[in-house]
């Protein structure tokens, strides 16, 4: 029986492997090969990986973890876990995989969430690049640029707020919805346009300068040129185990943790943004945020592998 089962081959992951190694515990980390940052072609606001394609992050990683004689990395999808002991849950868990069982005395899950984004045509196919849901991450590439906030929730006054430094002009693409009066005066504020139409589809185009960008076809007729479109996914769970566990979930549908990562199971801990504490509405979704969530959750593992 091995110390932890890491799943999942991200940042979170990634960094609680290397604090457990470093304390030379027996570490299995589970990478399926899929990811929340798939569709982007290079991750931001990393400090010395600004820039770095999620590959090559992820690829140094795997040097850094190479080093740890006690860290396996094993690339296979895991599909099940469970309590050894249903009656005693800290008594270790079984982890079902493509190459096998797996058990171990603590668990932690770093699957992250998966990206449920809106249904309009052309969005799937630029999102990460044209399209993207965080201006931390992705808000500075359009800088100069026409920015458009699909939308009508209260989302977009935000974004707005965010956007506003870095757009040439804000463009809000209502999608036939209508906006809240206080979310509308906020826009109105910062001079933002306001096109009401439904948004027939995204088509990829290229603006001046060879800066790649979006035309937003709306249904009355009209079109708008964009260097950038905000959009907001719904957020779901990447993967079962949480449900299969039977962990407490907050409101936003992400497992409750507290600060130290700790699950309402005892012996499971979850990291990343598939988790969040009662303290932060919302689960952080960035990779600097998912690697300090995956050091504290492994310092937590460690010391409670310590009592026992």
């Amino acid at each position: 029986m091995h110390d932890v089962i890491i799943i999942g081959g991200g940042p979170a992951g990634l960094q609680a492997a290397l604090t457990l190694g470093r304390t030379h515990r027996d570490v299995v980390l589970l990478d399926s090969g899929v990811y929340r940052n798939d569709p982007t072609d290079a991750m931001h606001n990393v400090l010395g990986f600004d820039g770095t394609p999620p590959a090559g992050f992820r690829d140094a990683a795997h040097r850094t973890l190479a080093a740890y004689g006690t860290v396996e990395l094993r690339r296979t999808a895991a599909h099940e876990v469970a309590p050894i002991d249903p009656a005693a849950p800290a008594g270790g868990f079984v982890v079902r995989t493509d190459a096998g069982d797996l058990t171990a005395r603590r668990l932690l899950l770093a699957t992250g969430l998966r990206d449920e984004l809106p249904a309009t045509p052309g969005v799937a196919e630029l999102f990460g690049t044209v399209a993207a849901h965080c201006p931390y991450c992705h808000g500075h590439e359009f800088t100069g640029t026409p920015v458009g906030i699909l939308g009508s929730g209260p989302h977009v006054a935000r974004v707005a707020g965010l956007m506003e430094r870095i757009a040439s002009r804000l463009v809000v693409l209502a999608d036939g919805g209508d906006l809240d009066p206080q979310v509308r005066a906020s826009l109105d504020a910062r001079g933002a346009e306001v096109r009401a139409a439904k948004v027939e589809r995204l088509e990829p185009v290229t603006l001046p300068g060879s800066h790649p960008g979006a035309r937003a076809v709306l249904a009355d007729g009209t079109a708008v040129e964009l260097g950038g479109v905000m959009v907001a996914p719904t957020l779901r769970q990447a993967a079962p185990f949480a449900a299969q566990l039977g962990l407490d979930l907050r409101e936003s549908g992400c497992v409750a943790v507290d600060a130290m990562g700790r699950t309402s199971v005892p012996g499971v801990f979850a990291a990343g943004d598939l988790a969040h504490t009662a303290d932060f509405p919302m689960p952080l979704s960035s990779v600097t945020a998912a690697m300090a969530a995956g050091q504290m959750a492994a310092g937590a593992i460690d010391g409670n592998l310590l009592e026992g």
